[in-house]
């Protein structure tokens, strides 16, 4: 059996269909790089080890629940428009704009400065959509980017002071 056309889907919004979609697009940008970020801050905070072990491994948790908690209010903003979101692991790493880490061994003071530059990157790409959305006049979506970029700009803030070096 063939695979049928999409349906659209028919969510009730009084913004136009054609400008969600852009906006939808750069939100599920914004997903995948927040999943990613997400794994990233917990294998950190699986692997850290070293003198501020107790610290980092607390912030680390903090940031990573912090992160988790923006993924379902992205996807649902996106839902919510009339537009679709991601659907698997292979999606977010099509979509997906910071790297993995694999690496066996990351110095702390290194994973505290990969997750600093990671954050303000995810600073970037909410703005990305933040312009989008005020391009399609989706103030709701708007609001929500300034809260996330608030967030991740804290956590890069958290993340160099914890890591200066005295």
């Amino acid at each position: 059996m063939a695979d049928a056309a999409p349906v659209p889907l028919d969510t009730p919004t009084d913004l136009n269909r054609n400008d969600t979609r852009t906006v939808a697009d750069a939100l599920n940008v914004a997903l995948a790089d927040a999943y990613a970020l997400y794994l990233k801050t917990k294998n950190y905070h699986w692997h850290v080890s070293g003198p501020h072990f107790r610290d980092y491994h607390l912030m680390l948790d903090e940031q990573a629940a912090q992160i988790l908690a923006v993924t379902d209010v992205i996807a649902e903003r996106v839902r919510k428009t009339g537009n679709t979101t991601l659907r698997s692991i292979g999606d977010i790493a099509c979509r997906q704009t910071i790297r993995d880490d694999d690496r066996d061994f990351v110095p702390p003071h290194d994973m505290l400065a990969t997750l600093r530059e990671d954050n303000l990157h995810l600073v970037e790409v909410f703005r990305d959509a933040r312009e989008r959305a005020e391009e399609a006049r989706d103030t709701a979506t708007s609001s929500l980017a300034d809260e996330w970029i608030d967030q991740a700009e804290e956590r890069a803030w958290f993340l160099f002071e914890a890591s200066r070096r005295s």
